[in-house]
């Protein structure tokens, strides 16, 4: 994975103004989401890797958000929700295919949990509460999706959704679609690594980098500029 680039970008981030691009756009102001109260228990065998699959708005953003995390071994950009056939961008861009732009994110859960991860995701990575859409960009593709693997990951979810509500931190409601994992499939190989490899791109600049800084800013014990 590259990492050739951080220190432009972290450059960039401290010329940032510190703002809230989670929560619907939330001010400092707000709650701070709450941990979760039910996890995901970690693998017996030592060193295992698990798997999380999230979407939520363009790819390129939800990558380096979760690169950034400790514990995050590796991130892809891809498409899940459609076939192999319509798994390309051009196809995927149409909004018809079923796709949804997504991140597949392998992670050691003796470093972060799944619920952690989960947090990140409902914190800063994407805002919740917008329906088919993230920011600019529009369309089913866009959607906001947790694709679990296993029931687990799906008991996790669900509970942590059903908390998030209980607390009345959104202003509007959540909807987030939880569904099963069918396929994963990586997207094109210019998308991989896509705000490392262009950091000073106005979309990344406007978009995501304050993502970065928002991660950093309310998760310091897992931010990660390696």
């Amino acid at each position: 994975m590259l990492r050739s680039s951080l220190h432009r970008m972290a450059t960039l981030l401290s010329v940032l103004p510190v703002i809230a691009l989670g929560p619907c756009g939330m001010s400092d102001a707000a709650a701070p989401l709450p941990d979760p109260m039910v996890d995901v228990r970690p693998p017996i065998a030592r060193g295992a890797m698990e798997t999380a699959v999230f979407a939520g708005g363009c790819f390129w953003g939800m990558e380096a958000v979760f690169e950034h995390v400790k514990g995050v071994k590796d991130v892809v950009s891809g498409y899940t929700g459609g076939s192999a056939e319509n798994a390309k961008y051009e196809i995927v861009s149409s909004g018809r295919t079923g796709h949804a732009e997504s991140v597949r994110i392998s992670f050691d859960p003796s470093q972060v949990s799944y619920g952690q991860l989960l947090k990140v995701f409902f914190s800063v990575a994407h805002d919740p509460t917008e329906l088919n859409r993230q920011g600019p960009d529009t369309g089913p593709q866009y959607r906001s999706v947790i694709f679990f693997a296993n029931g687990e990951q799906e008991r996790t979810v669900k509970a942590y959704i059903a908390q998030l509500q209980a607390a009345r931190i959104f202003p509007r409601p959540i909807v987030t679609e939880v569904v099963p994992l069918r396929a994963f499939y990586a997207a094109e190989a210019y998308h991989q690594d896509y705000l490392v490899r262009h950091p000073n791109q106005p979309y990344i600049v406007i978009n995501d980098l304050p993502k970065l800084a928002n991660l950093q800013r309310q998760f310091p014990g897992l931010y990660t500029g390696n």
